[in-house]
């Protein structure tokens, strides 16, 4: 008879390989003691992402040292609890800074950059900067950015105002995505070609779950640039623009250096 007086879960080595909520076994009727106290501290963890306010002058103060020239802007949505029962709110820019921005406009800009706090100001403060250091060195030099707009109670349609401001051809949206019980920290991208008010979501490409436990910053600056460079080339995003960077992947070992004989 054994020593040991709980018996080892099978489950254990499969739950190492993922951060899903399998295999949780139980207690009587219920869930064990710490896979309860894990639940409720996933959940505590969703609910801070969601409700904290973004660090905009850390923000700031990083991109700065990147070189990033940058702008502050904020929706038509007063406070954290307008934003989450007005979306609508969230999608127009505040009149006052949307005059602003029209100010600060100049004309031939290739790319609007955007930062919106979203649904996840954690996965913008941990991601938004990194992502953005790792993506101009896979953009030709000559691109010409709009500075970065760092937006707060933004939904992801705020950026074809802003964009449209700004007159660019192309607007990238970086904006935390909503939490999960294992993803409280997740930033998604949004690309729109010419973007405008009134654009739909099937004129955009998303890339999204950039986190390292999903898509590295460096892999998504990859796929990223990608995208960027076919939107401004082709003329479109959306249903029309399929994300081939892994073939461009292929395509660059293939062509590597040869090994030694």
């Amino acid at each position: 008879m054994s020593g040991e007086p709980v018996t080892p879960n099978p489950w254990a080595q499969w739950r190492s390989a993922t951060p899903a909520r399998l295999a949780l076994g139980r207690a009587g009727a219920g869930m064990p003691t710490d896979e309860t106290l894990r639940f409720g501290w996933a959940h505590a963890m969703a609910r801070d992402a969601i409700h904290a306010a973004l660090d905009v002058d850390a923000l700031e103060a990083t991109l700065h040292q990147q070189n990033w020239q940058t702008l502050r802007a904020r929706s038509r949505a007063e406070d954290r609890t307008t934003y989450l029962r007005r979306p609508d709110l969230g999608r127009q820019l505040d009149p006052a800074d949307a005059e602003r921005l029209r100010a600060a406009a100049k004309p031939g800009c290739d790319v609007c950059l955007v930062i919106g706090d979203g649904l996840s100001s954690l996965a913008v403060a941990r991601h938004a900067a990194p992502l953005l250091a790792a993506l101009r060195s896979h953009l030709p030099a000559e691109t010409r950015f709009s500075p970065v707009v760092i937006a707060t109670q933004a939904r992801v349609a705020l950026a074809d105002e802003v964009g449209e401001l700004f007159g660019a051809a192309l607007s990238v949206m970086l904006i935390g995505e909503r939490p999960g019980l294992s993803s409280p920290d997740s930033l998604g991208i949004y690309l729109t070609h010419s973007p405008k008010r009134g654009r739909h979501d099937a004129e955009r490409n998303c890339i999204s779950n950039v986190r390292p436990e999903g898509l590295p910053c460096e892999a998504a600056a990859f796929k990223l640039a990608w995208l960027m460079r076919e939107s401004l080339r082709r003329g479109l995003t959306g249903v029309g623009l399929k994300d081939e960077s892994d073939l461009a992947v292929l395509q660059q070992d293939a062509h590597g250096p040869e090994l030694p004989g």
